[in-house]
């Protein structure tokens, strides 16, 4: 069932509102209307295609079939991604860089980022405690850009946490924003790579000496496949393409708070589950709560699916929101259950709150391992290492904002070392 929205005269008028009114939810609404899980629309002008669920999923992340190339707006490329950066890549030239990121975001460097972010929450506590009240949000990404960055190789001093992490959190904030966050995007993206372009020049020189197992010394020195080093502005675009995300963890962890202030009922169980519910629990803060909201390809080449004739250049939109509350694949799914993790079996289409497919020769998120591990580092923390008070605070968050965040941010007080 193939659905055109309006009339051609109206449609783009209409679909670009609709967009803006119902945010995360529209393409949801509309699979869940016309009881279907393709539709066509128009945006901006632009036919658009929209897809939905597992199958979906699937056809979205076949290579033969989609690409990435011209699929990002600039306007995202200038504030999220960087410009034509990795995620712009297709073929064996996406291959080739991805490697040089799956190489960093290893099983040991995810448990190596956690170590150092219980470490730095550790060292927090006598801070929290003197507070009169605390925004885990804005502590949050202060922690990790800290964090990142030791990781990472790269030199920061304390005076200047605060405001690195605000630019890589305004990055994020901007994407599908328009005027003032828009903007703040751009400008945090080009004080960021003037700051790294800087970092990259020293270490190429070698007036700053990294360990050459660092991502900062991995971005200076990879090669392209002519075998030619990155330009030191596209060496820092990638750079901070590890950084930022790692910073953009502090929505997760915000949402992860709310999950234990709205559920109390897990907390015993978060206290003796040990590791592995923690896992659960985690993974369904990642299924049920918001981060991406859908995701872009570019179809190569004509082909057939799901009755509907997908023409090469096609700008098609994957409902990564829609596809993690789909019925079809979720028992129940506007309801927090991290149980429903007990006995799931892993797989590549069906779950994707950081994008679909192999990562190792894919589109998804090659750092999903490091979002999983930093984010139990916080649950325990949260769980097992200190006490707090919750003050009345509006933690509603907007389906329409993209992307969302609970408007306080998560503020606690009285925080305590448990005993």
């Amino acid at each position: 069932m193939i659905i055109d929205e309006v009339d051609k005269k109206d449609k783009d008028i209409e679909s670009f509102f609709n967009l803006s009114r119902e945010g995360y939810m529209f393409i949801k609404n509309r699979m869940d209307q016309y009881k279907t899980n393709i539709f066509e629309t128009r945006l901006l002008g632009k036919k658009v295609i929209c897809i939905s669920g597992g199958e979906g999923a699937k056809i979205f992340y076949d290579q033969e079939r989609f690409k990435k190339n011209n699929a990002l707006p600039k306007r995202v490329q200038k504030t999220l991604f960087g410009m034509n950066a990795i995620q712009t890549m297709d073929g064996e030239e996406h291959l080739h860089r991805k490697k040089l990121f799956m190489a960093l975001m290893t099983p040991f460097n995810g448990e190596q980022l956690a170590k150092l972010v219980s470490e730095d929450l550790e060292a927090s506590i006598d801070k929290w405690k003197v507070n009169d009240e605390v925004i885990l949000f804005q502590e949050s990404k202060e922690i990790l850009c800290r964090v990142a960055c030791k990781w990472a190789g790269v030199p920061l001093i304390e005076s200047d946490v605060k405001e690195r992490a605000e630019d890589f959190s305004a990055m994020v904030d901007a994407f599908g924003a328009v005027g003032p966050r828009h903007w703040k995007g751009r400008i945090a993206r080009n004080k960021a790579e003037e700051w790294i372009v800087g970092i990259i020049k020293d270490v190429r020189s070698y007036k700053l000496k990294v360990e050459e197992d660092s991502a900062l010394y991995s971005m200076a020195f990879h090669k392209d496949l002519q075998g030619k080093e990155l330009s030191d502005e596209m060496a820092a675009i990638e750079l901070i393409n590890v950084l930022r995300p790692i910073v953009a963890i502090s929505t997760f962890i915000t949402f992860t708070a709310l999950a234990l202030y709205k559920h109390p009922e897990y907390k015993d169980k978060l206290l003796k589950g040990g590791s592995d519910y923690l896992e659960m629990f985690i993974q369904e803060v990642r299924r049920y709560y918001p981060f991406t909201p859908f995701l872009g390809g570019i179809v190569k080449k004509d082909f057939n699916w799901s009755n509907y004739e997908f023409k090469e250049g096609m700008l098609v939109l994957l409902d990564v929101y829609g596809t993690n509350h789909d019925s079809r694949i979720w028992d129940k799914p506007y309801e927090f259950c991290p149980e429903r993790f007990k006995e799931w079996e892993d797989n590549l289409f069906n779950f994707i709150p950081q994008g679909g497919g192999n990562p190792f020769k894919g589109h998804r998120c090659p750092g999903e391992n490091i979002t999983m591990e930093i984010m139990k580092a916080y649950l325990d923390f949260l769980v097992n290492k200190i006490e707090f008070e919750t003050p009345d605070q509006d933690l509603t968050y907007s389906l329409v904002r993209m992307p969302t965040l609970p408007k306080s941010g998560f503020v606690i007080k009285n925080v305590r070392r448990k005993s």
